[in-house]
């Protein structure tokens, strides 16, 4: 009689984050190793489309992103990230979110989890960069805590730190019809995480515009000021992948930034990003 498989391993990326050869068969591992992680890594992974989205479906239901024309011709919930140009047409986004920022913060229910299937890797660089924004909201000084209870941010589509549509650290642009589809929405600055429980600084980079009741400078300031704490260094995890790798992160808990490659070393990615569940009213 065959033994049991072996519980598929996961060892710690750094402070945070952690990395597997093989995908448990078990999907409660998975969930549980992804939210005591944050950035979890599946290395050298082979997956068509369906395969990829059927994986990504057992954290909850895909949203279909916003820019629409570089949804995967079959299944819309695939985002193409791809810098190739073919026939004089870009196969994919590309410089999707070189800034700090959280996928969906501008939507009213955000993104529980992003995730990634790497098929196409550049010569150099092509990492993203994730910030830990449990530790840093722990980090905080108790009167800085004490300010932000109650604190409501203002979200809307966008990084407001660079607002140039010709910029590559802009958010990607929207065409018109895009933008439509888009309002402001709020969610707390210190936001307690649906799943976990611990509090985290929630989308204090990229999509916040203001605070609820706050004037426009002085939230502003606030606002810069916890992102520059919540982007340190120290807060930091690189991620560099390799092609078949899957990762998962989580939106609630993490900051992240894509970092920017030449526009001629090959680079492709699919992305499936997942909503949080709503609460029952």
């Amino acid at each position: 009689m065959a033994g049991r498989a072996a519980p598929a391993r996961v060892t710690p990326l750094g402070a945070f984050g952690a990395h597997a050869e093989r995908i448990p068969p078990d999907f409660r591992q998975t969930w549980d190793d992804f939210f005591a992680a944050q950035v979890l890594v599946y290395r050298r992974q082979h997956f068509d489309a369906r395969g990829f989205l059927a994986f990504a479906r057992q954290f909850g239901q895909p949203e279909p992103h916003v820019i629409d024309q570089f949804h995967h011709p079959e299944h819309a919930d695939i985002l193409i990230l791809s810098n190739v140009v073919k026939d004089g047409k870009p196969t994919g986004l590309a410089d999707a979110g070189t800034y700090f920022h959280t996928d969906y913060s501008y939507l009213d229910l955000p993104a529980r989890a992003t995730t990634l299937y790497s098929i196409q890797i550049p010569k150099v660089g092509g990492d993203t960069l994730f910030a830990d924004q449990y530790t840093a909201y722990d980090d905080l000084p108790a009167s800085m805590k004490k300010r932000l209870e109650g604190l409501i941010a203002l979200h809307h589509y966008g990084n407001r730190n660079d607002l140039d549509e010709r910029s590559r650290t802009v958010a990607s642009v929207l065409t018109e019809d895009q933008k439509q589809k888009v309002t402001w929405v709020k969610h707390p600055i210190a936001r307690k995480h649906p799943v976990t429980g611990r509090t985290a600084l929630y989308a204090v980079g990229g999509t916040s515009f203001g605070i609820e009741g706050m004037p426009e400078d002085e939230a502003h300031a606030l606002l810069d000021e916890l992102r520059v704490h919540a982007t340190q260094p120290k807060y930091q995890l690189r991620l560099k992948y390799g092609v078949g790798d899957v990762v998962i992160w989580d939106n609630a808990s993490l900051l992240h930034s894509a970092t920017l490659i030449d526009p001629n070393d090959p680079r492709t990615l699919w992305r499936i990003t997942i909503k949080e569940e709503r609460k029952p009213s």
